[in-house]
């Protein structure tokens, strides 16, 4: 093992004797390909991994198996292996569902196979195929007791072969390529790591064989795990062709007949709001589990109509599931990892998963699952079988190593399958590698989150921080435009800079705040560099720039946008903000909103970025989080900052300055203003109040907003701007009244959108404000609000 990467596969036999029928090894970042070498959308045979090895042990003929793959011979494979006293048995006439279980390779001794691979990986998939055939002279097969490890990892101990065939699948961590040579020893970190597939279950459908998956996986229907009374549980499927793929969310993740079918609540006489769907498994109580549930919203007739919890062992993972909001729409896929400790586990040795109605009034009674993974995850010495590692340690009986383990499996289990070309970020694998690792990393380095970029990576992508590549400038520092993986792939990089007020607590959180969440409407973090005491983000380019910019025109190359546009980039960012609110247990409060933190990419697509402040919100009976004042001047929370208390409210409340930012067209500030308007939010809700909002609306909306719709925003707007957070609406609110707004523009435009007058002078003003500490993050120039704000003075903030 040198730098995380198994290059050898041992077999070491206890009972004299291993018999090995198959072995499949996979790594790399495979992408799939045309003839042409185009990337194109993956279909179940045309993944193509950087490295693979297939062999059929004991055959003497090559054999292709109807998934499409084809194993070579023990005669083809000979370099790889390292072994005496071995020899070969078949029985062509054996009752197995795969010719490759049908021949074998039979060793007295142990046997090493040495793979070498040619690029890095995030991953080594094998998969070890085991049949205890007859005709092992005077060997009995079915007796034969043995052992499975890589250099650092035991996978099989003491295992004895089933009288039936039996396939497992492991998925082993790597993080660079090496040449064969002497094994170095174990290297601490992440790339210890190794998970075995436990159970692979299509939950509503039917069983699923290799050829019907992308990677060769087998899904096994779930008749056996589900529980519940005769009729509470009901299975439906549709065509393939009816699950949406998003553009940048891959097929190789799981196989659209996974999210084709669904098992959801029977008829309402058997069910009941506080009734649960429930899935259990055996599993191993020493060991930690990672937990990958599957989603797709084939039951709803409309979009956030639907919304359920989900828990783990009794436990509540998720809390007010809205696929339609996370996903981005309806038969849209969506999945989540979970991590599950040893601790957690009861007395039964079973682990459940269970879906479950909201329980309140916020639409239909129902709660839906299409799937489920369940790895186990190698304990403290490296081992998924047994307490000893490769080396002979015990692994710790305490839970600290198992805690260390949770920390970092949400980003170990997204490079162990996304790896796999599952990135959301269309990029290919540059040569530092998802996950690498450099020595004297700071924190962030060390979990294993994003792609690591060297110093000498970014400048080159940013022609050495080219003046003429900045594209944006914010509290953090220069934005710049780059280019990565030989100009195939923009990037927008963001350079710390020394004189920022925001420094690597900041960094720090917005790489784990970003490696754990996957979203449409939430900016991708690519990757990061911490070399020579930087603290640089790479994220995908966003290429029509930020909102802000878009709702006061006022450039050549940045038309207004109409009312209709602005409606879909506020409903975009309002899903991407109550994502971070229900998507996690806890929850997330972004404590930054703001229309220079909502950017678009080239179809106008709003994505929330900037997640330097986040929070984890409030735990199990909290009713907030209790924390200095951080945000921007004129978005922030009036109660926030008197109480310093903050809950997912005080986002709702920036949220509404967004609003009437995007209605009015100018900054939620502007102290050049009479003293009576220089608070947008105080000024608008004047407006709202006597029933005249539309006087203060953007000039260039003239005409073409239905009154309706403008009046569903307004009251919107209000909800959110209400002084006790308690008043306020929640997000999922929010969200549902502007997508009302829209639909009451779209069914009466009040004339062709984009016949828009010219706009006079409407008091705007490009600057944030920052006074007494209370930062506003500055987008270009700062001024100073006066005495109005005095009050101020003494706080500390951004």
């Amino acid at each position: 093992m040198r730098n995380g990467l198994p290059r050898r596969g041992t077999l070491l036999p206890l009972a004299l004797v291993a018999a090995l029928a198959a072995l499949s090894c996979v790594a790399g970042q495979g992408r799939p390909v045309t003839d042409d070498g185009a990337q194109t959308a993956p279909t179940p045979s045309s993944f193509t991994p950087k490295d693979s090895f297939l062999i059929d042990c004991g055959s003497a003929d090559a054999v292709n198996t109807s998934d499409g793959k084809s194993y070579k011979t023990d005669a083809q494979a000979n370099h790889l292996l390292a072994a005496k006293d071995a020899f070969r048995v078949s029985d062509p006439k054996a009752d197995v569902p795969w010719p490759i279980y049908a021949t074998a390779r039979v060793f007295k001794e142990e046997a090493v196979y040495s793979f070498p691979l040619a690029v890095p990986g995030w991953h080594f998939i094998i998969r070890i195929y085991l049949f205890p055939l007859k005709g092992g002279g005077d060997v009995d097969l079915s007796s034969a007791t043995f052992s499975v490890s890589t250099d650092v990892n035991v996978l099989l101990h003491g295992f004895t072969a089933e009288a039936k065939p039996v396939m497992k699948e492991f998925l082993v961590v790597t993080d660079s390529a090496l040449s064969v040579g002497p094994p170095l020893g174990p290297v601490g970190g992440l790339a210890e790591q190794a998970y075995q597939v436990v159970y692979r279950v299509n939950v509503g459908g039917p069983g699923l064989g290799p050829g019907n998956d992308t990677l060769g996986r087998t899904w096994e229907a779930d008749g056996a795990y589900v529980q519940g009374p005769k009729g509470a549980v009901e299975d439906k499927s549709v065509p393939t062709s009816t699950v949406k793929f998003p553009d940048g969310v891959s097929r190789l993740v799981a196989p659209a007949s996974v999210y084709a079918s669904v098992a959801h609540m029977g008829n309402s006489e058997t069910t009941s709001p506080s009734f649960n769907l429930t899935w259990k498994m055996d599993v191993d109580p020493s060991f930690g589990y990672l937990v990958r549930l599957f989603f797709c919203d084939i039951v709803s007739e409309s979009k956030n109509d639907l919304y359920f919890n989900v828990f783990l062992n009794g436990r509540k993972a998720v809390s007010g599931l809205d696929l339609s909001t996370v996903a981005g729409d309806l038969a849209a896929p969506y999945y989540k990892d979970f991590v599950v400790n040893s601790s957690t586990i009861p007395a039964d040795n079973k682990l459940s998963v269970q879906v479950a109605p909201l329980g309140e009034d916020t639409g239909k009674v129902d709660a839906l699952l299409n799937g489920i993974e369940v790895l186990k995850m190698s304990n403290s010495v490296g081992s998924l079988d047994g307490e000893f590692g490769v080396d002979g340690k015990k692994a710790d009986d305490g839970t600290g190593s198992r805690k260390a383990v949770a920390a970092v499996g949400f980003a170990m289990m997204f490079g162990a399958f996304a790896g796999l070309g599952a990135m959301v970020v269309k990029c290919k694998g540059g040569s530092g590698g998802y996950g690498s690792h450099r020595s004297g990393n700071t924190f962030s380095s060390t979990m294993g989150l994003g792609r690591f970029f060297s110093f000498a990576e970014i400048q080159a992508a940013t022609k050495n921080f080219d003046e003429n590549a900045i594209i944006g400038v914010g509290g953090f520092g220069n934005v710049y435009l780059g280019e990565i993986d030989d100009g195939t792939c923009k990037v927008a990089v963001k350079r710390g800079s020394a004189e920022s007020e925001q420094g690597i607590n900041e960094f720090n959180t917005e790489i784990q705040m970003l490696s754990k969440l996957r979203h449409r409407h939430l900016v991708s973090l690519i990757g990061y560099c911490d070399e020579n005491q930087e603290m640089i983000l790479v994220y995908e380019y966003m290429h029509n720039g930020v909102f802000r910019d878009h709702i006061y025109g006022g450039k050549d190359d940045v038309p207004p946008l109409t009312w209709k546009q602005r409606l879909e980039i506020c409903i975009g960012a309002a899903r991407g903000l109550h994502y971070l609110h229900t998507g996690t247990a806890q929850g997330i409060i972004h404590r930054d909103v703001k229309t220079t933190n909502i950017l678009l990419d080239e179809n106008f697509v709003a994505k929330v970025s900037d997640f330097g402040l986040s929070k984890d919100g409030p735990g199990m009976n909290q009713l907030h989080v209790s924390t200095a004042v951080k945000g921007s001047f004129g978005y922030l929370d009036p109660e926030y900052f008197r109480c310093q208390q903050l809950t997912d409210k005080s986002d709702v409340y920036s949220f509404g300055v967004v609003l009437l930012e995007s209605l009015c067209a100018r900054p939620p500030i502007d102290p050049q203003l009479p003293r009576e308007q220089v608070s947008l939010a105080e000024w608008g809700m004047q407006w709202k109040r006597k029933g005249l909002i539309e006087k203060i609306m953007d000039p260039k909306l003239a005409g073409t907003v239905n009154q309706e719709s403008l009046n569903k925003f307004a009251e919107t707007a209000e909800k959110c701007l209400a002084e006790f957070g308690s008043d306020r609406i929640s997000m999922g609110d929010v969200l549902w009244n502007l997508e009302y707004a829209l639909q009451m523009q779209d069914a009466n435009p009040p004339q062709q959108e984009g016949d828009n007058q010219d706009s006079p002078d409407h008091g705007s003003s490009s600057t944030e404000s920052s006074v007494g500490g209370v930062t506003a993050v500055p987008d270009a120039s700062t001024t100073s609000a006066g005495e109005l704000f005095q009050q101020l003075a003494d706080m500390k903030g951004r």
